[in-house]
């Protein structure tokens, strides 16, 4: 089933093996148990070693909580950089970062050091992003915003774990809409802002932007489910453990763009009072 996370749409059926298919080939089953030789005792024991790892759950998890630690570092040893020097690194941060992401994305790798370069890059920018918002509306923002990403990410967990809301190819198509018309909205209105102060309004503070941040943080909250069946369907299919890099390094675009929006809107709603 496709993701909306860019970094699994093209990336997952060939980022598990590299040359191979990233899914990976199931062991071979037989109809009714019995071998396809005519020898009995020619059938491989179910206890033999395979000779070949599978990823699994623990994988995912240990890959996806060291790529998230070296963000936090990352954006906590930038925030820390005396005065305001740490805005300098935002911008070339965020460019580097988005040229990693596409070559990880459509090169299809899985391995520890693309995906951890862009976590720190990542943290880099967060961190620097977090302190100018911090300056301009207090340090509770970012606590909020924090608690906030953290919540709906394991308020989405829970929901796909429960089986609330399944992961279906109708869903999966909704979703990656929803996606597109977000990205051609905020292009349309980045062009807008050229001419128009303000642009169509979905950035100003306003009302209409306000409506448009809490649509933005639902689409972004229900890629999480996409991304967790994906990981699931990897474990099911026999992808090699170094995929749990590419689904870490999905993950974490998923989870940095929701907590950027959530500090957008609660930025807009301080501005409000």
């Amino acid at each position: 089933m496709p993701s909306s996370n860019p970094a699994f749409s093209r990336g997952f059926p060939a980022a598990g093996t590299g040359q191979n298919a990233g899914w990976g080939t199931a062991p071979q089953q037989t109809y009714g148990g019995a071998p396809t030789q005519q020898d009995p005792y020619a059938a491989p024991s179910p206890y033999a070693a395979t000779g070949r790892a599978y990823l699994t759950m623990d994988d995912v998890v240990t890959k996806t909580g060291i790529t998230f630690l070296v963000t936090v570092l990352a954006a906590a040893a930038t925030w820390a950089l005396p005065g305001t020097s740490a805005a300098a690194f935002a911008l070339p941060a965020v460019l580097i970062a988005f040229v990693i992401a596409m070559v990880i994305s459509f090169k299809q790798i899985a391995n520890p050091g693309a995906t951890l370069a862009f976590a720190a890059l990542e943290g880099i920018a967060l961190g620097a992003i977090s302190e100018l918002y911090a300056l301009q509306f207090g340090g509770n923002i970012i606590m909020q915003a924090v608690i906030g990403t953290f919540g709906v990410f394991v308020g989405m967990l829970v929901v796909y774990k429960t089986g609330a809301i399944r992961v279906t190819p109708k869903l999966t198509r909704w979703i990656v809409g929803a996606m597109f018309g977000v990205l051609a909205l905020v292009l349309v209105n980045l062009v807008a802002s050229f001419f128009t102060p303000g642009g169509l309004g979905l950035r100003d503070g306003g009302t209409f932007a306000i409506i448009f941040s809490l649509v933005v943080i639902g689409v972004a909250a229900f890629s999480l489910l996409l991304d967790f069946d994906m990981a699931d369907e990897a474990i099911r299919r026999g992808a090699e453990p170094k995929f749990a890099w590419y689904i870490a390094f999905g993950l974490l675009v998923t989870v940095v763009w929701l907590y950027l929006e959530i500090l957008r809107l609660l930025s807009y709603l301080q501005s409000s009072d």
